[in-house]
């Protein structure tokens, strides 16, 4: 009996080896698919790019385990199968926030004041939702020496608390022991009431010192805008270094695939579309962020919609705090945050030196106008530009009566080109002498351009005011149905060109012109028009009161002009 049993036991070996493929199949990557070598990829230029950053830090790389991949991570997870996902609804004044125990991540914020806008600009049914479909706003990785743990993987268990107004979800997990040393992990959320300020709090045990967080940002946001176009063009990442300006890296300035380091110390760092942003800021006076790590998302149809963004933060003594800030870019608000916070859109490129400064006094001098004086910000624009003007009034009045009298002494400053055309010692000394008889310097002919290029700052800094300043969505003033977007039916421009072309006329009254000159007067309105057209209809309407309010002027000094002697040229 004893050898058919053992023929027996072959036979029932040999159909399980053969059966369990067939009854049991291994799930199949999609053809053609590089999703799993692209995590793996990334996975290990991350665990490279953090061994570097430890290396800054301590002068003590962690050195890879070999061959370590993202599946490894999965086998020291120890998720109890009891345990269900869900989600946790966490209700403020400002804002619902979602969280959930897969990952103990933040995966949803509804900002309840305020309403999505229709293609028209006008409102349409439901509050902005930040996360787009499937997307995290805030999800998490574990470094340990040799290996990076997604902890998405994991199912947390979850208990909530309240206490004089702010809610706390607290998660809690266990992976499995390295060397018999039990490793857990817990991550909270704290919610301000009447807030969009978030704190966020991790610890982790049973893990060596030269471990790392690591904090992911969105990879994108849902569009609740009436031009979703242009709302995505403003998709962004912004970080602080702790002894330089804020920095912006746009979503179409990655090529797909294209990574970023970005080493620290950093204070803070953002991702945001055009009015909303998800911001993570370290406790004044903690620990900053090692670095940051920007990688470019594919793109659709050419429109860069989608990317990637990755903080290291160390563990101390396996604990690790932040600030979070889930919510819109108002301005009061970010300034409240501290830390230079309200930089978090750095206008101005190559110049934001200039451009900032003025950009944030512009926003901070509408908003106490707006608060002084209670009317909508198309009035407050209506005044700004009046208010420019007449502070300007005196200075123009100069710098236009002194290009009156260049004017004036054209012709004998040229008769005396002409004569003292091969001696330029004497040339200077007659022309200075001419100078001095009208009591003028030969600087006066740059006097003419300055009042033009004063208004210059405030006019860039509104320009950049209007892409990210939220107090102007969906804000109405006569037929426009959004200052903060263009002009659907195209009025306002045609009125800036309109009254460009007033003011080039009456500049041009009394002064014999030439055709150069008779082809700008109509060549600048023109370019005007171009530029204006797509702009928003509150700079648009700033600029046209800008123009009217210096139409008086200019006609009066176009009367003196011509009261005055006619010119003689010869």
């Amino acid at each position: 009996m004893e050898p058919r049993r053992i023929a027996l036991a072959v036979v029932l070996m040999a159909a399980v080896l053969i059966l369990t493929p067939y009854l049991f199949p291994t799930a199949k990557p999609v053809p053609g698919s590089m999703a799993v070598a692209g995590d793996s990829l990334a996975a290990d230029s991350l665990r490279d790019s953090v061994a570097a950053a430890a290396a800054r830090v301590s002068g003590s790389p962690i050195a890879p385990v070999a061959g370590a991949t993202p599946a490894d991570s999965a086998a020291l997870l120890a998720t109890p199968v009891q345990l269900s996902v869900d989600t946790t609804v966490v209700k403020t004044a400002s804002a619902d926030y979602r969280t959930t125990n897969q990952g103990a991540a933040l995966v949803g914020a509804t900002m309840t004041r305020y309403q999505a806008l229709s293609n028209r600009g006008r409102t349409k049914e439901g509050s902005v939702e930040l996360a787009g479909p499937g997307d995290r706003l805030l999800s998490f990785r574990l470094v340990v020496p040799g290996d990076t743990i997604a902890l998405d993987k994991q199912i947390f268990r979850t208990a909530e608390s309240s206490n004089n107004g702010v809610s706390t979800v607290r998660y809690e997990t266990e992976l499995a022991a390295v060397a018999g040393t039990p490793r857990q992990v817990s991550i909270s959320y704290s919610f301000q009431p009447d807030s969009y300020h978030v704190a966020v709090a991790a610890a982790v045990t049973g893990v060596p010192e030269t471990s790392f967080l690591l904090v992911d940002l969105p990879r994108g946001f849902r569009s609740s805008e009436a031009d979703s176009v242009e709302d995505q063009n403003h998709l962004a990442y912004a970080y602080k270094p702790e002894l330089s300006s804020a920095k912006g890296v746009t979503f179409r300035s990655l090529d797909p695939g294209e990574r970023r380091i970005e080493p620290g110390p950093l204070t803070w760092a953002v991702a945001k579309n055009k009015y909303f942003m998800l911001g993570v800021l370290t406790p004044k006076g903690g620990t900053p962020f090692l670095e940051a790590n920007f990688t470019g998302g594919p793109r659709v149809a050419k429109a860069a919609t989608r990317g990637e963004a990755t903080l290291v933060m160390p563990l101390k003594a396996g604990n690790v705090a932040f600030e979070a800030y889930v919510g819109p870019q108002e301005f009061k608000r970010l300034v409240a945050m501290g830390r230079e916070f309200e930089t978090s859109n750095p206008y101005g490129g190559w110049i934001q030196g200039i451009v900032q400064p003025f950009a944030t006094m512009v926003i901070t001098l509408l908003l106490w106008m707006k608060k002084t004086l209670g009317v909508s910000y198309g009035w407050i624009l209506v005044i700004f530009g009046v208010a420019v003007r007449i502070i300007l009034w005196p200075l123009n009045q100069r710098a236009m009566r002194s290009s009156m009298q260049m004017q004036r002494i054209q012709p004998e400053l040229q008769a005396i080109q002409a004569r003292h055309k091969g001696d330029p010692q004497k040339l200077q000394a007659a022309m200075m002498q001419v100078y001095k008889e009208h009591g003028m310097s030969p600087f006066s002919s740059l006097s003419g351009c300055l009042p033009m290029l004063i208004p210059l700052p405030v006019f860039f800094a509104l320009f950049f005011v209007f892409q990210n300043t939220i107090e102007f969505r969906g804000v109405s003033f006569l037929w426009f149905p959004d200052i903060s977007v263009k002009d659907p039916y195209y009025i306002i421009p045609i009125l800036v060109a309109i009254t460009a072309l007033v003011l080039s006329w009456l500049g041009m009254r009394g002064i014999k012109a030439n055709e150069q000159q008779k082809m700008m007067m109509y060549l600048m309105p023109a370019m005007m028009l171009i530029f204006f057209v797509n702009m928003a209809s509150g700079l648009n309407l700033y600029y046209f009161i800008q123009n009217l309010a210096s139409l008086p002027q200019q006609w009066l000094i176009s009367r003196e002009r011509s009261k005055a002697a006619p010119l003689v040229r010869g």
